[in-house]
């Protein structure tokens, strides 16, 4: 019916609607060894911009959570993005995990799905790296798990160009949203004029 079609458009536009209150970050294995092997251009532009989130989502109250792949080999996150966090990433250290899904290892999963239940922070926001491996196996568990995912394709990168393309299509056939840093920054905003707008405003060059 009629009714039927327009609540199911109602219900996929409503997974677009991002705001602070609603949402939780997610950077994935953004660390010291696996940024080495990535193309040194696009490294220092992703991990600008997921600088930017950090500090968007410590200032808008979003909460944060870091994972980091097997660190004891691929390094500590580094050190632009914690320090973006901040006192946050204290409070709330990154996760270790062996697992390339980080909703596969019990203790993220058991502390994310605590703080960030789907009822109340439906959407996910997912940055990292590597865009076709960790970023789209995390980004898949949690639409397993009934998020809306929006993936932040300018904070995300591969080894290779090849790899980031085929970890945009799948992040496309599992119905996330791909996104970018300014679209996540001015959707948690809102509006300008406020004292968040003009702070965070400025982090855009």
């Amino acid at each position: 019916s009629t009714h039927r079609r327009s609540h199911g458009n109602f219900v996929r536009m409503n997974t677009l609607r991002i705001a602070p209150a609603a949402s939780s970050l997610v950077i994935v294995d953004v660390q010291e060894r696996l940024l080495g092997a990535m193309n040194a251009g696009v490294a220092e532009r992703v991990v600008g911009n997921l600088g930017i989130l950090a500090t968007a989502a410590r200032r808008l109250a979003v909460p944060a959570f870091v994972t980091e792949q097997y660190p004891k080999g691929l390094g500590r996150t580094v050190a632009n993005v914690r320090d973006a966090f901040g006192e946050t990433l204290a409070m709330n250290p990154p996760f270790e995990k062996l697992e390339f899904d980080a909703m596969r290892n019990a203790h993220f999963a058991r502390a994310f799905t605590h703080a960030c239940p789907p009822a109340t922070r439906p959407h996910v926001i997912v940055a990292g790296m590597e865009a076709h491996i960790c970023v789209y196996q995390t980004a898949r568990g949690f639409r397993e798990q009934g998020y809306s995912v929006h993936v932040v394709s300018d904070a995300c990168c591969s080894r290779t160009e090849e790899n980031f393309r085929i970890a945009r299509g799948l992040w496309e056939r599992m119905s996330a949203v791909v996104s970018s840093t300014e679209t996540v920054l001015f959707d948690w905003l809102g509006k300008a004029g406020t004292e968040d707008f003009k702070i965070l405003s400025r982090l855009i060059k």
